[in-house]
């Protein structure tokens, strides 16, 4: 029953399996024409000897079962003769089978028919959320921040002086539809004592593409070839941001990953430049979205850092998509100690002003005692889920089990991105019925007005 997989709805090849019976019908009623029926003729009249001879009787009606069995027969002809090609080509392009090729077609047509969803965000929960909504839809767009200075990355923006590549990697390798090993491979950190020791070679990989081609956003669309990603990854900025926190002490500390080691309260976060210039396709993305999403992540050095790249705020404000924050799942020690669920959303709208969320998403599962007292030893606690005062800042809150629990706590990528899948098409819907009715009242309108 294999092959009847490829008359599955959307697969975009019954159509043209109709237009191919039309063909042989056309081409049969064609020969029949030429021929002036007398083969047809000579053939039925031999179907009426043999049944005379037989029986001693005419039956008419054994023409028209002869003639349905000969249609029949000539669609079984048909589709093996179809099948049988397309086994050929399959052969000779994917190995693994005619399985495989029908798996990919009829996935890679329901993806494509997704929700356009835009990330934003950084570090490890934009990849985990990234790693659920590609199953869900390949239109997906993921803005990176690109104000990491630490590790690999940090390395290498000071030696090349181009943007860190490493969320951006994390973001491909999650959005990939490849090969576990080519996955590793990208994640594959070298070992040592040399230059390399403690570089990604993903990260390499990234910088290379950069120099030979000269531009970092061709640079990620020709990764995301090898890689085959689905969706696209953007940075928020092509230019080298810096972070700088002013503490409520009336400190300044500069650098991504010097915020959180300050230890103290953040008070004004900001980047240089100030004026930096956002990415074309990133601002575009979100105009088209159905949605847009930000976070999980440290909110003052994963979130915050693209909302104040120049155009990104006031293209969420200004967009039709459902805006969505998902709230943190811990604190984090040095960025919110402390904070609430309506603290992490005041803290953006302090920096960039209100407008761009309309739901928060907020995780009210229980963290095991064990694992509370391992982040408790860290200055991590979970993040309390105050929804009164969410709802008073003027956004709607959804509460769900989100967490994933083994030895760290962190989003699990099927709850989150199922929660937010089906926010999303529910919200989608929801708007659709709008639209109808504000198209029927409009109609109903002007019909008043004639009248």
């Amino acid at each position: 029953m294999h092959f009847l997989k490829w008359l599955y709805p959307g697969m975009k090849l019954k159509r043209w399996l109709l237009l191919f019976s039309l063909g042989v019908i056309a081409v049969s009623i064609g020969l029949a024409v030429v021929f002036n029926y007398k083969y047809v003729g000579a053939l039925e009249e031999t179907i009426f000897k043999m049944v005379y001879l037989a029986t001693g009787k005419f039956y008419y009606t054994v023409t028209v079962i002869v003639g349905i069995s000969v249609v029949t027969l000539g669609l079984l002809v048909m589709m093996f003769a179809t099948r049988q090609i397309i086994r050929s080509v399959i052969s000779v392009i994917i190995p693994d089978g005619s399985e495989r090729l029908v798996e990919l077609i009829f996935q890679k047509r329901k993806l494509n028919r997704g929700p356009s969803v835009v990330v934003i965000g950084g570090g490890t929960g934009l990849s985990v959320l990234l790693r659920g909504i590609k199953s869900v839809t390949s239109n997906v767009s993921a803005v990176v921040t690109v104000a990491d200075d630490g590790g690999s990355s940090g390395r290498i923006r000071e030696d090349l002086g181009i943007i860190p590549p490493g969320d951006l990697r994390n973001c491909l390798v999650a959005l990939a539809d490849t090969e576990p090993l080519m996955e590793k491979l990208f994640q594959h950190r070298f070992g040592g004592t040399g230059n390399l020791s403690g570089h990604s070679f993903g990260n390499l990989f990234i910088a290379a593409m950069t120099e030979v081609l000269g531009d970092v956003e061709q640079a990620l669309r020709e990764s995301s070839k090898v890689l085959k990603v689905r969706g696209q990854v953007l940075p928020a900025s092509t230019d080298t941001l810096r972070l700088v926190a002013e503490m409520t002490d009336g400190t300044v500390v500069e650098g991504e990953s010097r915020i959180p080691l300050a230890g103290k309260r953040i008070k004004k976060l900001s980047i240089r430049p100030a004026q930096a210039t956002p990415v074309k396709a990133a601002l575009e993305a979100i105009q088209e979205a159905d949605a847009c999403i930000l976070g999980p992540g440290s909110l003052y050095t994963s979130v915050l850092p693209n909302l104040l790249v120049e155009g990104i705020a006031d293209a969420l404000r200004q967009s039709q998509a459902v805006k969505i924050y998902i709230c943190n799942v811990m604190t984090q020690p040095g960025e919110t100690d402390n904070y609430t669920a309506s603290q992490h959303v005041k803290a953006i709208f302090d920096h960039v002003g209100p407008g761009i969320i309309d739901y928060v998403v907020v995780n009210v599962e229980g963290v095991a005692c064990t694992l509370q007292q391992t982040y408790a030893s860290q200055g991590a606690y979970p993040v309390q889920a105050d929804i009164e005062e969410l709802q008073a800042l003027g956004v709607k809150v959804v509460e769900a089990n989100l967490i994933s629990e083994t030895n760290l706590v962190r989003h699990d990528p099927v709850k989150l991105s199922r929660t937010i899948m089906t926010m999303v098409y529910q919200l989608k819907a929801s708007s659709e019925r709008m639209k109808l009715l504000d198209y029927y009242l409009i109609g109903e309108n002007i019909k008043e007005l004639k009248d």
